[in-house]
């Protein structure tokens, strides 16, 4: 029984990791064609647009996506994405912030009024949330494939910020807009990268009780469900 449920939740967290990897060649899809529509489809000639493809080859999305994307951004009927952000309280004063890429912020407005309505939470002032967290680039490093010494130096010759250590990670912090060159010049040094992202950090987490703990993450879910919506961040302590 106890390997049943292993099982059940190891399916569980390739289904929530398959949605969250999806949601990132959708934006990764998106950005491209806004890159393309702003500046040309010429990375060379286009600064934007080549930070984008560095994104989207470190994400391993397909060469065929990104051509395809390329061509459709040329297609004057195409749309701009513009991006959106939703800040959030949930139950028990959790700050929750919802991102995205939208081509239609009154759909994307009315989908986060539903998911309200639906599963609790406020809409906050503009700030309130975000002022609580801070932004940056995390390069993951396995533990089992790093010395930390020899780790820390490199990461600190590469022009990362922070350094920190988990169970089974070495996490390299940087500046939002030094990730991809960190990360470029880690491999240069020969580092085994696990995973790089750019992620929303808490400065401070909230603990909940079971009741809103449950009822913070069935909104969190319903937030990451919607089509424009690419990633939910929070604060709550799990």
């Amino acid at each position: 029984m106890a390997g049943h449920s292993k099982w059940a939740n190891i399916k569980h967290r390739k289904s929530r990791a398959d949605a969250a990897k999806g949601k990132l060649f959708s934006r990764l899809m998106k950005e491209i064609i806004n890159a393309v529509k702003q500046g040309g489809p010429d990375p060379k000639m286009n600064s934007k647009l080549r930070m984008v493809l560095q994104k989207a080859k470190a994400a391993n999305l397909p060469n065929e996506n990104i051509e395809k994307n390329i061509k459709k951004a040329a297609n004057a009927s195409q749309a701009n994405f513009e991006p959106v952000v939703y800040e959030l309280y949930g139950y028990g004063g959790v700050g929750i912030i919802a991102e995205g890429l939208t081509d239609n912020k009154n759909r994307t407005a009315s989908d986060i009024r539903i998911a309200i309505n639906k599963k609790g939470g406020t809409i906050a002032a503009p700030g309130a949330v975000t002022f609580n967290f801070d932004r940056k680039g995390i390069i993951q490093v396995a533990r089992k494939n790093a010395i930390e010494d020899e780790l820390f130096l490199a990461a600190s010759e590469s022009g990362a910020e922070d350094f920190q250590q988990q169970e089974d990670f070495y996490l390299i912090i940087t500046v939002p807009e030094e990730l991809y060159q960190v990360k470029e010049r880690l491999e240069n040094l020969s580092v085994k990268i696990e995973e790089e992202s750019l992620e929303m950090i808490p400065k401070t987490w909230i603990e909940c009780n079971e009741e809103n703990t449950k009822a913070n993450l069935e909104l969190i879910e319903w937030l990451e469900g919607i089509d424009d919506i690419d990633v939910v961040y929070h604060n709550m302590k799990l």
